[in-house]
């Protein structure tokens, strides 16, 4: 059985994690160059225009990059793109073997890649922290091959599942530090997404923030699903910086698109989809524009609608150790629900993590 990646392998991943959330919607790759047993160069992937993570840590081994061996957690691309393509870099720094932890499913590389560095005379493996590269680059990977932004479902609730008091009080459910994980995820996907019903109930900023509540440098596009076009113009989320698209239906009242565009917001008309608006076209358009991954924060309907048309890839479920009760407190996830507990959609590879007195569960659908 493996016991996992190599350490050189694991330091190239511990590099591509650090940068998740500044490459989009480029992979987030790492590279680690050893020579003589000795790391003489490593690299991250830059932000989009910027060299990837193969030329920053040539640039960083220099001549002494002759002979070593390279660790890379994906695939070399070789094209022509922003950049100039990396196989041809490392064929030229006359690296003699490079450990690749997973193909690039992109269909421009795809193994061409491999093909070409083994073309070259370049001993090549693949394999080596394979599980691990994928799952950091799982938003991307569905992104290239499905075309469609990779969709987490986040809420937090009190033991018993409720979001939000009989009165609608839920500030604050989790702790501190649930909250600045919850910043964390904002701050590496491209996008959140709520309902109308969620704007008009806690008027939300939907900012991913620092600690101190400084905004971040990189904000992720806003998205509202609002079928009749409710949302409000004079709504916190449409004053802060960032961009923030509303998507309607051919009800929503055109006086409310202008007002909306005026407060700056960007108005899309989708399909209807059982009185809604059709989720799938909305994924569809966040696809085309380049839109990776999306956090959907809320409310119960959108994320039962979602969860019913199996849209959701990922769940971060946080729990609060606190009891709430009443019948009508809002919980996390509504819609119709299943009728038999045989239906229920389970979680695989789950996680959890302590986060102060909070307790948060990962887990793929």
């Amino acid at each position: 059985m493996s016991s996992g990646p190599s350490s050189s392998m694991r330091r190239a991943l511990e590099l591509a994690q650090s940068i998740l959330g500044t490459t989009s919607p480029n992979p987030v790759v790492g590279c680690v160059i050893v020579k003589n047993g000795a790391v003489i160069g490593e690299g991250a992937t830059q932000p989009p225009g910027g060299p990837h993570a193969e030329r920053v840590a040539l640039d960083h081994a220099g001549e002494a990059a002759r002979g070593a061996t390279m660790y890379v957690t994906l695939e070399p691309h070789n094209f022509q793109g922003r950049t100039s393509p990396c196989t041809v870099a490392i064929i030229e720094a006359k690296i003699s073997e490079v450990h690749i932890a997973t193909i690039d499913p992109n269909p421009q590389v795809n193994g061409t890649g491999i093909g070409d560095l083994k073309a070259a005379g370049i001993k090549t493996t693949l394999g080596d922290g394979e599980r691990e590269s994928r799952r950091i680059n799982e938003a991307y990977i569905k992104w290239v091959t499905a075309k469609r932004p990779y969709v987490y479902a986040k809420f937090a609730m009190s033991l018993d599942g409720k979001i939000a008091t009989r009165t609608g009080d839920s500030k604050w459910i989790t702790s501190e530090a649930a909250r600045a994980k919850a910043h964390e995820l904002r701050s590496i996907v491209d996008a959140i997404m709520v309902g109308a019903n969620t704007v008009h109930r806690d008027d939300p900023r939907l900012t991913a923030r620092l600690s101190g509540d400084a905004p971040a440098k990189r904000q992720p596009l806003r998205v509202i699903v609002d079928s009749r076009g409710r949302t409000p113009a004079a709504a916190k989320l449409l004053q802060e910086p960032g961009k923030t698209l509303i998507a309607v239906t051919a009800n929503a009242p055109t006086s409310t698109w202008s007002n909306l565009i005026g407060a700056g917001a960007e108005v899309i008309v989708a399909p209807e989809a059982n009185g809604k608006v059709d989720l799938n076209h909305v994924l569809d358009v966040l696809g085309k524009r380049s839109v990776t991954s999306v956090l959907v924060e809320g409310g119960g309907e959108l994320l039962a609608s979602l969860f019913e048309q199996q849209l959701v890839d990922k769940v971060y479920a946080f729990i609060a150790p606190i009891i709430v009760g009443g019948r009508e407190a809002v919980t996390p996830v509504e819609g119709k629900g299943i009728r038999k507990i045989a239906e229920a959609l389970r979680l695989k590879e789950r996680t959890m993590t302590h986060l102060g007195d909070d307790l948060l569960i990962e887990g793929y659908l």
